[in-house]
């Protein structure tokens, strides 16, 4: 589809928006448009089946995912809240490819239609979130940290309000807090030349994170700001603001 001429793209658009539109919220999607997306979705997965490099997987979701762009766009625009595995797979595969700012736009959806992930992820949207977004960040897959600082904080909205695993949000306030220090996979930074104020936003989000689950692995960092921001009262005579 993603080499499609305009009319082709522009009807298979509307095809969604009608699929979409004609289903039951919390119901399952019907209809040959879906069943002509699921068949798509299958042979896709079959090919990513068959590529053993986690990194050429990648590459090859990266490939696929504008050719499902007129389905998501029809969903997300006239959809009910119907279930729909094609938009829920594409949601995950989104965030593995890092376009981080499309997956959220299809979280949101789900999100607001209590979507159901496929099967096989064995966890709801919010925890999902949770955990992968913060988790690529923590392993060095965002190409900035000013990127991760808007986007972990565009899943803490989403999942203010989310009955999720304490280990699951401690993943996000780890993620948070050190993105807000620059400090981004295993690479290390100078604590000593951190400025006041973002020294203390990551203390605090780290301070939740270890509240959240214990083993999270943030002390000897609490340690290092809770030392640094010593240090910053003691050059200039005043507490820190």
């Amino acid at each position: 589809m993603s080499h499609t001429s305009l009319a082709m793209r522009h009807f298979a658009r509307i095809t969604a928006e009608r699929a979409n539109a004609q289903s039951n919220q919390g119901g399952e999607l019907t209809g040959n448009a879906y069943e002509l997306m699921l068949a798509k979705l299958i042979n896709d997965k079959q090919r990513l089946k068959a590529i053993k490099s986690i990194q050429r997987k990648i590459e090859l979701k990266r490939e696929i995912l504008p050719e499902y762009d007129d389905w998501i766009d029809g969903a997300l625009e006239s959809g009910n809240g119907a279930q729909d595995q094609v938009l829920t797979t594409v949601l995950v595969w989104h965030i593995d490819a890092g376009t981080y700012a499309r997956a959220l736009d299809i979280a949101q959806y789900c999100l607001v239609h209590n979507l159901s992930l496929p099967d096989q992820y064995a966890r709801d949207v919010s925890t999902m979130l949770l955990d992968e977004i913060p988790g690529a960040y923590l392993e060095g897959r965002f190409e900035s940290t000013a990127a991760a600082v808007e986007t972990l904080r565009a899943v803490q909205l989403l999942t203010v309000n989310a009955d999720v695993p304490d280990q699951a949000s401690a993943k996000l306030y780890k993620a948070l807090g050190y993105a807000q220090i620059d400090k981004m996979g295993n690479g290390d930074i100078d604590f000593d030349q951190l400025p006041e104020e973002a020294a203390s936003k990551a203390l605090d989000n780290l301070r939740r994170a270890l509240d959240l689950f214990q083993n999270i692995g943030v002390k000897k960092d609490i340690e290092r700001l809770e030392r640094r921001l010593k240090n910053i009262v003691g050059d200039s005579g005043t507490p820190p603001t």
